[in-house]
């Protein structure tokens, strides 16, 4: 049925919305495909929902291609087994909670890994009902701290998630493979670049992981890759571990008097004047910066912590999000900021600016055990035999050639640092860049962590009750939206590839007289007998100006306009995407587009 605009739930938008910063929001709400309706919450408008439909059947016909049959569980769900998981903690604040009028407790579900597996236990017990791939298209719900860019990252979304239940970890590698697969080709299909990236599994838990980041300039994403083939999320890149030295003939560490040392750029230029060395100038990646750090678990509870790095490094608090929570024995997602007054007000052997190994810090000197309680962890860079300028814990004072393991221990090593360009890659393959993307999609080997907890077992060949080995493939459908939005636009409005497009041909009726609306009727009407669908312009006392202008901001891939040509028996039309605007007979123009 051809869709008139005069009837259409539509209003397009001349001024960007205040509140959008990223070209996918701004033109997705001005062209009329969704509204706002709370911080990170959408309405979808019909349009929006042509497109919505597009990309969920894409991906719904891949799934099904690889055996995986679909389900649709509630988005409010009980916390019972959350709770059995430990993720009802985990979580932390980014978990909507509520209670209902008996006082029981519920939430919005960020994920469904706790329900697909109990679903699996209730009706399977054989090892020959097995594999399966069971998958839904559902509403998710996460309360972003910060919800930003429109449909990029909000607090209610569509996702698609598929869920694997194996007998051993042969049939997992496969379902993870066969996973892998589908999502190049959804990808390949809706016309987004992806780049599959080694990644952590954050709150998920399990082994392998694997993100497919858009790669575009306003992703929140950073990743790398290398011209052989690495590719990783920066917080999944382990770094290249030097060798150890040989410090026996290591001459002993000297104190030496800086004032007015308390950055890294002043402690190198005195120790170029104070210390100066016939092996050359010193610099950043010479001294050991100890950054004092606040990690608060998903409990509530807050501790610090020191992290040792080179110099010439930056601590990225994602980075350290997604490590520190292993060696502090800390299970879920924690939060991570620098410390503040009140917290070094507690620690006075916490010294700002003239931090070093030692004093207090948890093994920090070797032979003595630490008093402070504060876990100290450094840079894998920092290994046996390495020499360092670093804070002497007192006030205008640092200290010359610590050596580590001969001068002072630490508790671990941690990946905390920012990833630089040409940074070896850690399977040899060469220097690294960096890159921003959108993650699209990320998968899993979550192994048997939630088959554990909820006791999802199944009887073997030999009769004996087995854990089943699961994994999770996850794909953002109303992201995918907006990194569509975001890929295929130009300044006057969105270009939509023709496999997700709310329509195929955009008819703009331009001039006066009825015979002009006819035309375009039964134009639009052999179009639709073609296969082809149709959103028809015929807004009466609307300015050929407006209809031009909305065409190109809705962004259909084909614009065909019935106006002055008529009286010559053609049409004008315009590919949205190049420009190119040819004439064609109004007789051949169905069979031509058909084409």
């Amino acid at each position: 049925m051809v869709l008139k605009l005069s009837t259409t739930f539509l209003r397009t938008l001349r001024e960007d919305p205040v509140d959008a910063e990223v070209a996918s929001h701004k033109l997705l709400v001005r062209a009329g495909y969704i509204r706002r309706a709370a911080p990170g919450i959408y309405t979808w408008l019909p349009l929006g929902l042509k497109v919505l439909a597009r990309v969920e059947a894409i991906v719904r016909e891949e799934m099904n291609a690889i055996g995986g049959q679909e389900v649709h569980f509630p988005a409010l769900l009980p916390r019972e087994p959350y709770e059995q998981t430990g993720r009802w903690t985990e979580y932390g604040e980014g978990l909507f909670r509520l209670k209902d009028r008996k006082d029981a407790d519920y939430l919005l579900a960020p994920t469904h890994e706790e329900m697909f597996t109990l679903l699996v236990k209730d009706l399977y017990n054989s090892y020959k009902d097995l594999p399966v791939y069971l998958y839904q298209i559902q509403n998710k719900y996460r309360d972003e701290a910060r919800p930003r860019a429109g449909l990029l990252r909000g607090r209610e979304f569509i996702m698609k998630d598929s869920y694997s239940f194996n007998i051993d970890d042969e049939g997992l590698d496969e379902a993870y493979m066969a996973h892998r697969a589908a999502y190049l080709k959804i990808f390949e299909r809706l016309g987004l670049e992806v780049v599959p990236v080694f990644a952590q599994a954050g709150a998920m838990g399990g082994s392998k992981s694997e993100e497919f980041l858009h790669p575009t300039a306003i992703g929140e994403d950073t990743f790398v890759r290398s011209a052989g083939g690495y590719a990783a999320n920066v917080e999944a890149v382990t770094t290249v571990v030097p060798e150890s030295i040989d410090y026996t003939n290591a001459p002993a560490f000297e104190v030496v008097d800086t004032p007015d040392t308390p950055t890294i750029e002043t402690l190198v230029a005195a120790a170029n004047e104070l210390r100066p060395r016939e092996a050359g100038a010193w610099e950043a990646k010479d001294t050991l910066k100890n950054v004092v750090l606040a990690v608060t678990d998903p409990e509530g509870n807050r501790q610090l912590v020191v992290i040792g790095v080179p110099g010439d490094r930056q601590v990225d608090l994602k980075r350290v999000e997604a490590t520190v929570g292993a060696p502090l024995g800390i299970i879920g997602e924690v939060q991570v900021e620098a410390a503040n007054g009140e917290d070094l007000a507690k620690h006075p052997e916490l010294v700002a600016g003239y931090i070093g190994p030692g004093n207090g810090l948890d093994k920090a000197v070797l032979g003595t055990e630490g008093t402070s309680g504060i876990t100290y962890l450094v840079d894998p860079r920092v290994v046996s035999g390495t020499s360092w300028i670093t804070g002497a814990n007192e006030k205008g004072k640092h200290v010359f050639g610590l050596v580590a393991e001969r001068d002072f221990g630490f508790d671990g090593t941690i990946e905390s640092v920012n990833v630089l360009e040409g940074d070896p890659a850690p399977d040899g393959s060469g220097p690294l860049r960096t890159e921003r993307g959108i993650e699209m999609g990320h998968i899993f080997q979550l192994g048997r962590k939630y088959a554990e907890a909820l006791d999802l077992r199944v009887l073997d060949q030999n009769g004996k009750l087995t854990v089943v080995t699961m994994g999770s493939y996850g794909i953002g459908v109303t992201r995918a939206v907006a990194a569509l939005a975001e890929a295929y636009h130009d300044e006057n409005g969105l270009a939509w590839p023709k496999q997700v497009a709310p329509a195929d041909i955009h008819m703009v009726v331009t001039g006066k007289g009825p015979e002009l609306l006819e035309a375009a009727e039964k134009l639009a009407a052999e179009f639709e007998a073609a296969g082809l669908e149709v959103i028809l312009d015929d807004r009466p006392k609307v300015s050929a100006g407006v209809k031009f202008s909305d065409a190109e901001l809705i962004g259909i891939p084909t614009i065909v306009v019935v106006g002055r040509g008529l009286a010559e028996g053609v049409v004008e039309v315009k590919d949205r995407t190049s420009g190119e605007r040819r004439d064609v007979k109004v007789e051949d123009v169905v069979a031509e587009l058909s084409a």
